[in-house]
C-alpha cells in the first residue's frame, strides 16, 4: 500500500495484510464501528495482526487523527456476518471506519469532539467519491442487530446529518399507547417487519415478535431514537421508521 492515504482527512497509513478482492462492485455503504478495545495501540496492533483476521479501511483515533489501513478498493475485513438491503457480502460493498473508543464493555464514555469532527470530515470525503448515498452510512450494529452494538447508543448520529452524514430525522416523542414486544404475533408484527426490511434491516416477515425482531428493533433504536433503547417497538419507534422510509424515498427538490 502507498505511503501517502487517499483520504486528505488521513494522515498516515499503517497497512494491514487482511483484506481481499471485491466482488460486485464499488462500495456503497459506510460502516461505522467503535474498536472496543481498552488503547488505540491495542485496537490497531490487532487489526494489522494477520493472524486476527480483521481489518478496516481507516481508524479514526481519540484525538481526531486518521490512519488508513486497507485501500479503499480493496475488501476489508471488519464487517463480518452481516446484511444490508439484500447484500450479504457487505463487506465487499463497502468502506469499515474504525472509531477508538472503550465501549459498552468499557462503560461506552462519549465520543471526544474532535474525534466527531475527524469521523464527518472522513466521512464526508468519502461519500465524495464513491456512489454512497446518505442512508449508506450505517452502525456495525444495523447490519449485524443479533451481534453487534457499536458504535452504540452514545454516538451522535443526528449531528453527523447535521453536516451532511448519514440519513437521520427528529426522533419521535416517547408516549404512553400500544406497543409490540417479543412473544407478540399477528398481521400488526407482519406490517413492522415489513417496514424494517424496506429500510434495509435483514428481517423477515413472520408475523411473530421473535429473538431477531427485538434484535432489529433495538439496533434501530441505538440509530435512531438513541432516548431509550429497550428493544420494544412503541409508537415513538414506529413513527420514526415511518418517517424515515418517507424522508428517504422522498424525490430530492428540483435544482433552482
Amino acid at each position: 500500500m502507498k505511503a501517502t492515504p487517499e483520504s486528505a482527512v488521513a494522515t498516515s497509513v499503517v497497512p494491514s495484510p487482511n483484506h481481499g478482492e471485491r466482488i460486485g462492485g464499488p462500495p456503497t455503504l459506510v460502516i461505522l464501528h467503535y474498536t472496543g478495545m481498552d488503547s488505540a495501540a491495542a485496537a490497531i496492533q490487532r487489526l494489522a495482526n494477520p493472524l486476527s483476521e480483521v481489518s478496516a479501511h481507516y481508524v479514526v483515533l481519540e484525538d481526531g487523527s486518521v490512519m488508513q489501513m486497507v485501500p479503499e478498493g480493496r475488501r476489508a475485513w471488519h464487517a463480518g456476518r452481516s446484511a444490508w438491503a439484500g447484500e450479504r457480502d457487505v463487506n465487499s460493498r463497502s468502506l469499515g471506519v474504525e472509531i477508538v473508543n472503550p465501549g459498552h464493555d468499557g462503560g461506552l464514555p462519549p465520543y471526544p469532539d474532535v474525534q466527531i469532527a475527524a469521523v464527518i470530515a472522513l466521512c464526508r470525503d468519502l461519500v465524495s467519491r464513491w456512489p454512497i448515498r446518505p442512508a449508506g452510512v450505517l452502525a456495525h450494529s444495523d447490519i449485524a442487530p443479533e451481534r453487534k452494538e457499536d458504535p452504540g447508543e452514545r454516538f451522535p448520529w443526528d449531528r453527523l446529518a447535521r453536516e451532511g452524514v448519514g440519513h437521520h430525522v427528529p426522533p419521535a416523542p416517547i408516549r404512553d399507547g400500544r406497543f409490540f414486544a417479543q412473544g407478540d404475533a399477528g398481521q400488526p408484527i407482519e406490517a413492522l417487519q415489513a417496514m424494517f426490511a424496506l429500510y434495509g434491516y435483514d428481517l423477515a416477515v413472520t408475523g411473530t415478535f421473535d429473538a431477531r425482531t427485538l434484535a432489529v428493533v433495538t439496533a434501530f433504536q441505538r440509530h435512531f431514537r438513541q432516548e431509550r433503547v429497550d428493544g420494544i417497538a412503541d409508537s415513538s419507534t414506529i413513527t420514526t421508521l415511518r418517517d424515515l422510509i418517507a424522508a428517504r424515498d422522498r424525490p430530492p427538490p428540483p435544482s433552482p
